[in-house]
This record gives C-alpha cells, structure tokens and sequence, in this order.
C-alpha cells in the first residue's frame, strides 16, 4: 500500500494507491492451506452457524482460484485519497461526475463490509447517463472507510464511536468543498447516517437509510430484552399493534436470539484475537451476520449464486485479512452506545428503501413517526441486508428517486 504525499498540513488530501506484495498473498494461500477443521455439524441445516461444507468450499476457492489482483485493479482505477481528520488517517474513495451539477452524496458502508461494498453503485451514480438514467440524477460520490476499516488508520484509544464518525464525514465533506450533500447508509452506515441528520450540519439536505432506525424506543427497549432467551418479548407487545408492525417485531426477535456475533465484539472484542491470526476463523465469523445472507452466501459457495458470487465475498473478507482489520473494525461495537434501531429524532428530510430480506422490514406507519420530513419510502422486490452489494440497480434507483425532491 503506497501514499504519495503532497505536503504535511494535516488537512491536506493525498493520493492513494493500493499495493499489496506477493509475498502477503502467498501467505494467505499458505495459511489457508494448513486450517484445521472440525467434525461437521451435526444437523443439516444452519441452525449451528456456518456448514462445515460451506467453509470448505470457501478455502478450496480462496486457496486455489481466488484472484485478489482483479478487485485491486477495481479500487485503483476509482480516485482514492487519504485525509488526516482528528488524528487519524482516514481513507476514501472520491468520485466526481461529469456533470457538474450533480449532488454530492456519502455513503457509508457496515460491518462485515468495506468500501468494496459499494463499488458498483459508482458507474451508474456517478454517470447515469451511461447506465439508463438522465443528467439530472448525477452524484459526486464519497465513499469513505470507517475508522479501524480497510485502508483508513485504527484508533488507538478510545473514542472513535458512529458519534464521532459522523462528524468526521462532515469534516470530509467541508474539506472537499461542498456547500452542501447528502448522505447515505447501511448496517453501521444507517446509524452514521442518522447521526449525520441528528447533527443536522446547515450543509445537509437530506439522508437515505436501507437500515432505519425506526423502532418506538420502548419496542425497541423490550425488543431487547429477549436477547438471554430467557423471557418472551413477544409476549408482552402492545395489543394495538397492526399486523405488520407485529410483524417486524417478530423479525427483531429473531435478530436479538441470533446476535452472539455482535454482543462478543460489543463486550470482548480483543478476545477476537483469531482474526489476525486464521483466515478460515476470520472469514466464517464475517459471513455468519444475518440468516438471509449467509444462505446466500452458502448458495454462492455450492455454485449457484444468488445476488452475491464467490468473488463478492472474498474481496471484501480478503481486504480485512490484508489489512489486519479484523480485530480493529470489530472495535466499533464496543465504542457503540446507541441503538441501532430505534427511532432517534431525525428532522432533516429522510428516505427509507426497505429490502425484503433486511434483518427487518420497517413499517411505513413507524418510517413516518421516526423521520417526520419523510421524502421517500418504498417496498423493492428484493434484497437484503447489503443492499448496495447484492441488489446495486435497485439501491441506485431508489437514491435516484429519494433524492430529486432535495437537488
């Protein structure tokens, strides 16, 4: 990884370039090579985390066919900078279009995600006109890494949770030059996107979220506190609840009984050591996040992709690996004292896109209470929980449509 430095200034903006040595990659060939396995699971489905074939397969593919030299190419051919905001080393990926007009957008990926994320939503946000859309719908696209993510610096004390991320995009954002953006997010990307409209800077117009936090705080409070298993949530829910708001609180139900993965980096996050040392333990760990998308996942590996290919997986896990941010971006959920679903008190103008494989659906009558200047809220097809990754011509479309109102 090389940086050229234009001068000392902490505010200055430097290229970057990705430069990953041979030697690191036949490392992780090397290391993969020698994984030791368990016994398989002793069911036939996921109820037991990632299957023991699904793993497999993944190494054989990493070890012997995986090209990381391709997604490499991919991030340098888009502009990468790295900017010192705060102390720390921050670096993304700064795409202006042709059309001058266009309206400057952020968007911020989640965990287990990267930059890599979004790299096909540029093209077609950046140029629309050559991917079936009009001048009109152009942005200049900002696509950072989180603190501790990818190529950005990793904290080295304290202090670096989505409160602090947020203002830094809206550093990034001054720093650039814009009198005025918008901003976008999933997964953590959601709750820095909200926080972005909680601080509602005089620049920003308006903020989508595919992730909303729109729970009612006590729904959401209560929600939470089934996470042991030992009691029912469920059981004790408002009864004047429409059926789709029952509905979405049954999805959240699920989420919390199934979100060890989450409360291990929230609690003990340097236990997690593994990361930096196994890929396998790296790589199950990142692709075991929600239901929908590990099955998906599981398709891809048994060789009928659905949405998301083995190269989509194994270019983002393959960057963590890399750059030793296993343990570094996991760091995030310890810092983290919000929640990420309930509603929050955003006023600026919102759009809400909801996939139907999200982790849950949010209702419009919640959208409505929680973002009450609500621009945009629509049901798509399909889609799930990387919404930018799996489903980019959707995503596009809706930050097309969600935005005309504030250009």
């Amino acid at each position: 990884m090389a940086v050229k430095t234009l001068t000392r200034a902490g505010t200055d903006i430097r290229p970057f370039k990705v430069e990953i040595p041979e030697a690191d990659l036949e490392a992780l060939r090397a290391r993969i090579a020698v994984t030791r396995w368990p016994e398989k699971q002793t069911v036939d489905d996921q109820s037991q985390g990632v299957p023991l074939e699904t793993s497999q397969a993944l190494a054989r593919y990493w070890e012997k066919e995986y090209d990381w030299r391709k997604v490499e190419a991919r991030l340098n051919a888009l502009p990468n900078f790295i900017t010192e905001i705060d102390g720390l080393d921050i670096h993304f990926i700064h795409v202006r279009s042709k059309h001058e007009d266009a309206l400057p957008l952020i968007i911020t990926h989640g965990w287990p995600g990267s930059v890599i994320e979004q790299l096909k939503l540029v093209g077609p946000l950046t140029d629309p006109t050559a991917h079936g859309g009009d001048r009109s719908d152009a942005f200049h696209l900002v696509i950072p890494s989180m603190p501790g993510f990818g190529f950005s610096g990793k904290p080295s004390k304290p202090g670096w949770g989505p409160e602090h991320v947020a203002t830094a995009w809206i550093e990034l954002m001054r720093r650039l030059g814009y009198d005025y953006f918008v901003a976008q997010g999933g997964d953590w990307g959601a709750l820095i996107t909200d926080i972005i409209g909680l601080q509602a800077p005089p620049e920003l117009r308006g903020i989508h979220t595919n992730m909303p936090g729109a729970i009612p705080p006590d729904i959401d409070a209560l929600l939470q506190s089934g996470i042991s298993g030992a009691n029912n949530p469920l059981d004790s829910l408002p009864a004047n609840l429409s059926d789709e708001e029952r509905r979405t609180c049954e999805q959240l139900d699920f989420f919390w009984k199934h979100s060890a993965y989450a409360l291990m980096m929230g609690s003990r996050t340097e236990t997690l050591t593994g990361f930096a040392d196994s890929p396998i333990a790296l790589a199950t760990y990142m692709i075991d996040h929600d239901a929908a998308s590990l099955d998906l996942i599981c398709q891809a590996f048994a060789g009928k992709p659905v949405g998301l290919t083995r190269d989509d997986v194994l270019d983002n896990i393959t960057l963590f690996w890399l750059t030793n941010t296993g343990v570094s971006a996991a760091r995030i959920y310890w810092e983290n004292k919000l929640s990420f679903f309930a509603a929050k008190g955003v006023s600026v103008p919102a759009a809400v896109s909801v996939f139907p494989d999200e982790m849950y659906e949010t209702p419009r009558s919640w959208a409505e209470q929680a973002y009450p200047n609500l621009i945009h809220y629509n049901k798509v097809e399909k889609g799930g929980h990387f919404a930018a990754w799996e489903q980019p011509q959707i995503l596009t479309q809706e930050l097309r449509t969600a935005f005309r109102s504030v250009r």
